[in-house]
């Protein structure tokens, strides 16, 4: 009983947190519009980390660590790119809108490592390539150049695929991509953070975390989240 109760008001909490994103992106529509200061725009791109967390994954770490090191779990390694606007309000404060394509995922990677047939090299790999449109709203503190920022966050899910490999002898057995998309949930809300600097020629660098909200299985019955790492060089137009 409890646990529904607590499954009920998380959902109700995405839900509000979904409306008031919206209205947040109105407000700040708004504000573009009347402020007096002309606000910027710059172009951004770079490096994500990006897992899937929660105690489904939980359970497959578990799993693996009894193969002894055989198979091994990791982040996707992929990479981001868009466009952003700063909007000054008052001070070093500002919002910062955002478009970015940002590609997330998990991978697994397998090795039979036995001594008598370690010549032969078999291994196999499986990585998930999750597609996704971020629309994060930050609010920007600038104290002489460096930068803390933090907001909301909503994504789109436009692709989700997975790609197998398996080989031995330095030759591919096996090579098998396959859609998975209607496997997940296609929106996710989550949470954004970190710190920047931004230098007086109009580059600037970010690190950035990402904290999903949502459940990533299209049926939301599984406890699975997206977590990401960015780093970005930008260049203020």
């Amino acid at each position: 009983m409890l646990s529904q109760i607590a499954e009920r008001l998380k959902t109700t909490f995405l839900i509000n947190m979904k409306k008031q994103l919206f209205l947040s992106a109105a407000i700040f529509v708004s504000t573009f519009a009347m402020a007096q200061t002309q606000p910027s725009f710059g172009i951004r791109g770079g490096l994500s980390s990006a897992g899937i967390h929660g105690d489904a994954m939980n359970s497959l770490n578990k799993l693996v660590e009894l193969t002894d090191g055989i198979v091994t779990t990791g982040n996707r390694t992929g990479f981001f790119a868009g466009t952003y606007a700063t909007i000054p309000l008052s001070g070093n404060i500002s919002i910062e809108p955002a478009l970015y394509y940002t590609l997330k995922g998990y991978e697994l990677k397998g090795g039979l490592a036995m001594k008598a047939v370690n010549f032969l090299g078999v291994n196999a790999n499986a990585r998930l390539n999750a597609h996704y449109i971020d629309l994060p709203v930050l609010l920007k503190a600038n104290i002489n150049g460096f930068q803390v920022f933090a907001g909301p966050e909503i994504s789109y899910l436009t692709k989700a695929g997975l790609k197998t490999t398996a080989g031995v002898l330095g030759i591919n057995l096996l090579n098998n991509n396959l859609d998975a998309t209607a496997q997940f949930n296609r929106w996710d809300a989550g949470l954004t953070g970190g710190i920047g600097y931004q230098f007086t020629n109009g580059i600037n660098i970010t690190a950035a975390y990402e904290h999903g909200l949502s459940k990533l299985d299209a049926s939301k019955s599984l406890n699975s989240y997206n977590r990401s790492f960015k780093i970005g060089l930008g260049f203020r137009l």
